[in-house]
């Protein structure tokens, strides 16, 4: 039995349970609840390694639940949705999900999804040296995953730092998105390719001066993003 525990956040009893004995099978821990309330009261007292998300939850949901536990915690979350407008996939990346799933889905696929957030999301710095990087006012600590502007510490989820070191440890080559989700998110990613751009979109925020004219991470139009220093 792993150490790793999933918190899985679904109220459609037969796949909660569906997905409690495919995890455990797996040798994942895995904690079931039904509603928003109830998952977030669990986090009070527990430490998940990955959260498995619904995103139409009874009372609060999905995408509320995802707000909320981002105020407090990195901790990967992979939601669900049965609805396949494009608008809710970006808007549950948007507010902090690193990745999701829509309904229906394989278990096959969870799976992969699951043990991707897990290795990248669980604290292990990414392939190479832990050198610390500098590029004008940004200061990176591959060892002590930190990252600082000014010589503040920039607040980066999990995901977002993993791109930031592939970018500055790339510096000056243009990057396609499949590269950048492979250098960050590991190459048995296979979600779609725009999680890149929400990703990028959180970046900027945090290390451009100016987010809406960025000289850092740069467009590379037709091929994807580049990072200048």
């Amino acid at each position: 039995m792993s150490d790793q525990q999933i918190l899985v956040v679904e109220d459609e009893e037969n796949l909660a349970e569906a997905l409690k004995f495919n995890l455990e099978r797996q040798g994942y821990q895995v904690i079931v609840k039904s509603n928003g309330y109830d998952a977030l009261n669990v986090l009070q007292q527990e430490a998940p390694h990955l959260i498995v998300l619904d995103v139409m939850l009874p009372g609060l949901d999905g995408f509320e639940v995802c707000r909320r536990v981002r105020t407090t915690s990195n901790v990967p979350i992979l939601m669900l949705t049965a609805r396949g407008e494009e608008v809710d996939r970006v808007l549950g990346l948007e507010i902090g999900a690193d990745d999701y799933l829509t309904k229906p889905f394989s278990l096959r696929e969870l799976q992969a999804r699951v043990r991707a957030l897990l290795r990248r999301g669980g604290g292990a710095p990414p392939d190479g040296n832990g050198e610390a990087m500098t590029a004008g006012n940004l200061n990176v600590s591959q060892d002590a995953r930190r990252a600082f502007r000014d010589g503040s510490e920039i607040p980066l989820r999990p995901r977002e730092f993993e791109l930031l070191v592939f970018l500055m440890r790339n510096r000056g080559l243009a990057l396609s998105r499949r590269q950048l989700l492979d250098g960050a998110w590991g190459s048995d990613f296979v979600g779609d390719e725009r999680t890149v751009d929400v990703h990028v979109r959180a970046l900027r925020e945090a290390v451009e001066n100016d987010p809406h004219n960025p000289v850092r991470i740069v467009t590379v139009r037709g091929i994807g993003y580049r990072f200048e220093g």
